[in-house]
């Protein structure tokens, strides 16, 4: 039983400036109610908890207050003078016994688990760690310098914000079109955002940013990680920092360097703006690991609060963690208080910041218990379950280093997923590796062989041909390897094997044959991307050709490596925005584009029709003999707007289409195919003359010469008149080429 402490002045011999209250053990954190601040933070195995109050700039410590109570493992008590604005830390009393799991050390100064905003910067140095650097010992030894001068301080929130009239967009997941970005990197070199708000949440909400997004057309917004995060020791040394933020320090808390001023609303008035565009925002969160590391790292937080407790431990070492991660250790979701902190997270932002979902960092550690990956792990139930989590969208980065960490397809209903094989199949076939064909079938009809199950949908898979880890659709057409020397690793780091190809030049070039075969390329993937079944996640910067100078792990260049270059948009640039808007409207217009059912071929006696068929150049089915021939790289897909499942209400119409494809570096011949109920087929996109406008019409049986290494897209006419999915899409495209996004929103 832990000693019930009476208060602070009887122990500590501080000022009777802050009387202590018992206070509450729920809700975690520091909580204003109008009148003070109830404070609670649980450690099982703590014996005192001190809460020190600062100045408002977190540099003096003005006193120390021991919490008065422990229920349930929660350490609590109520401050009536304190304010929102109060600025304060945890000193943590208990066992400094690393073998058994417990580094409690009352000299470091620790962060609120539950923070709702952090003050300050971390600052490295010798005091940060539990231990004494220089001993021979290593974690085994304990050091007793105070630590507060160098750690971020917690600050007291008022959450209380005036939302107006903000409505969720509540896109359906069949409609969503997802585009990743980084806070920082996407405004910061930007001509339209005032200079001081650049690379912080006031430089997203400026007008010109939501506006840019609409236009462009896509619906949802993933940002990098906005938690409080640290700047690795060894970045700092080599004068870099860490850009995407996979480092968290804070589950609660923005991220003090995107934020303009001294608010922490700033975050919502930046959904609200996107909100007001109809835009969601979804979160990528990082709950596997923080940035205090293994038994060598900095104690910060959790290690210093209840390490025992906050993290995966060897069974038979506790001294050691384990390191699914690869970061040195992992967060302990096996633990219902820890998993408690984790779904509070989740709800906080879900519900007070309004976000639309989240993407989780390597997600089959939250999913893993002591025995493995289970679908039905308390982390997975706990998301289905809840009535907030279970109502906003939860993507998957289904994979980890750990036992068992590779899990595309096998996370519950409900789940989105990356899908990595469709990043790799996808850029493998324009490549023209051989023997890719079915595979890359399996991609575009949204890979049934791995999400068709559980009534799962398309949406399922999350499609991507890049992302913030790896090469920018330009470097990925542009270099056959990786250029990370800027990284400081000898160019050890990022991947090795991208499925990139240089067209014959390495980096930049004046060769005007590979320059257009390259954008002919970018091309080529967009529109697979957005033509394809599932949901598309499009990088920022990709629709006009963004470059990172080769450098496929830019996770440490907060730099003009990474940073958006607006200014810098070159017409091929600009061209290839205008086509990537095109590409979007098109998958509005046509509902066959975003099926809510899988396409699998199924045949429909009654219609005399199938929903997808797969053609050969000669307009005839595919067979055994096509499927398995290595060397066949160009073929059809027939989506059939008939055999859509009937009795349910669409928005639109649902048409019929004939997607082309021709990875072979010749001129291939491709006969139209005749199709019942229609006469003809009109052009609506061709990756060798995407400056085409007018939609051009061809006869059934038409030989089409279709261009080494492009994609077709034709929708089938009726008549004299276009029926209504025909004058839809032609709509479309013409509607983007009369308005192209105007120069003062770039």
């Amino acid at each position: 039983m832990k000693p019930r402490a009476q208060t602070t002045r009887r122990r500590t011999g501080v000022s009777r400036r802050s009387p202590i209250r018992e206070g509450r053990p729920f809700p975690l954190g520091a909580t204003w109610d109008g009148l003070g601040v109830n404070f609670a933070l649980f450690s099982a195995n703590a014996t005192k908890v001190e809460l020190c109050l600062f100045d408002i700039d977190g540099r003096r410590e003005l006193e120390r207050i021991e919490l008065p109570e422990y229920t349930d493992e929660v350490w609590h008590g109520y401050l009536p003078e304190a304010r929102p604005g109060t600025v304060y830390g945890y000193r943590v009393h208990g066992p400094y016994e690393p073998d058994a799991g417990h580094r409690f050390n009352p000299n470091k100064l620790l962060v609120d688990p539950y923070a709702k905003q952090l003050v300050g910067s971390l600052t490295w140095g010798p005091e940060l760690f539990g231990y004494k650097l220089d001993s021979p010992d290593k974690d085994l030894s304990f050091d007793d310098r105070d630590s507060a001068h160098l750690v971020h301080k917690c600050r007291v929130i008022d959450p209380a914000f005036t939302w107006g009239q903000d409505r969720r967009p509540m896109v359906p997941w069949e409609r969503t079109i997802v585009y990743e970005m980084h806070v920082r990197g996407f405004t910061k070199l930007s001509q339209h955002v005032p200079e001081a708000e650049r690379g912080t949440f006031a430089g997203l909400a400026h007008g010109q940013v939501p506006r840019y997004l609409r236009s462009l057309g896509v619906t949802a917004v993933e940002l990098l990680p906005v938690h409080a995060f640290v700047d690795d020791s060894s970045l700092i040394e080599k004068g870099l920092r860490n850009y995407w933020g996979y480092n968290s320090i804070g589950f609660f808390a923005p991220e003090p360097r995107y934020l303009h001023s001294a608010f922490a609303n700033e975050f919502k008035e930046m959904v609200n703006q996107f909100h007001a565009a109809r835009i969601e925002v979804i979160l990528d969160v990082v709950y596997n690991h923080t940035a205090e590391g293994n038994e060598l790292g900095p104690t910060l937080s959790l290690k210093g609060i209840d390490n025992a407790n906050y993290y995966r431990l060897l069974p038979d070492e506790k001294r050691y963690y384990i390191n699914d991660t690869g970061t040195g250790n992992t967060v302990n979701l096996s633990h219902q208080r820890v998993l408690q902190m984790v779904a509070d997270s989740l709800r906080y932002w879900a519900t007070e910041t309004r976000v639309d979902g989240f993407r989780f960092d390597l997600a089959t550690i939250l999913a893993r218990e002591p025995y493995g990956f289970d679908e039905g792990g308390g982390f997975l139930d706990a998301c289905r379950q809840d009535p907030i989590l279970s109502s906003v969208k939860l993507i998957a980065e289904p994979w980890d280093i750990g036992p068992g960490g590779y899990q595309v397809g096998r996370f519950p209903p409900g789940w989105a997923e990356w899908n990595d094989k469709y990043r790799d199949t996808v850029r493998a076939y324009w490549r023209g590796d051989d023997g890719k064909l079915p595979d890359f079938a399996a991609r575009l009809a949204g890979s049934g062989d791995l999400f068709n199950k559980r009534g799962r949908r398309p949406w399922a898979s999350v499609n991507f041909i890049t992302a913030h880890d790896g090469f920018t659709l330009n470097d990925l057409v542009s270099y056959n390897d990786k250029h990370n020397e800027a990284n400081g690793e000898g160019n050890r780091d990022g991947h090795s094997n991208n499925y990139s190809w240089n067209h014959g030049v390495e980096g930049p070039t004046d060769d005007p044959e590979i320059t257009a075969l390259r954008e002919r390329q970018k091309r080529n993937l967009m529109a697979t991307l957005l033509l394809s079944q599932g949901t598309p996640m499009v990088l920022a910067g990709d629709e006009f050709g963004s470059t990172q100078n080769g450098n496929n792990n830019a996770y440490a260049q907060d730099n003009e490596i990474a940073w958006l270059d607006w200014a810098g948009i070159a017409q091929e640039g600009r061209e290839l925005l205008e086509f990537t808007r095109r590409l979007i409207a098109i998958r509005k217009a046509y509902p066959i584009l975003h099926r809510g059912r899988f396409l699998v071929g199924q045949y429909n006696e009654e219609l005399d029709v199938k929903d997808v068929t797969w053609l050969t150049p000669a307009a005839t089915e595919m067979g055994i003999e096509q499927w398995t021939d290595p060397k066949a790289k160009c073929f059809g897909v027939l989506l059939d707007g008939r055999a859509q499942p009937t009795g349910i209400k669409r928005r639109g119409s649902d048409a019929t289409l004939l997607l082309v494809f021709n990875a072979h570096e010749d001129v291939v011949e491709f006969t139209l195919p005749e199709v019942p109920e229609g006469n003809r087929w009109v052009g609506l996109i061709d990756t060798n003359d995407p400056a085409r406008v007018e939609p051009g019409t061809f006869a059934f049986g038409h030989r089409y010469q279709v261009t080494g290494r492009s994609l077709l897209l034709f929708v089938l006419g009726v008549g004299e008149v276009p029926r209504r999915g025909l004058r839809e899409g032609v709509r479309a495209i013409l509607d983007i080429a009369e308005t192209p996004i105007a120069d003062e929103i770039l």
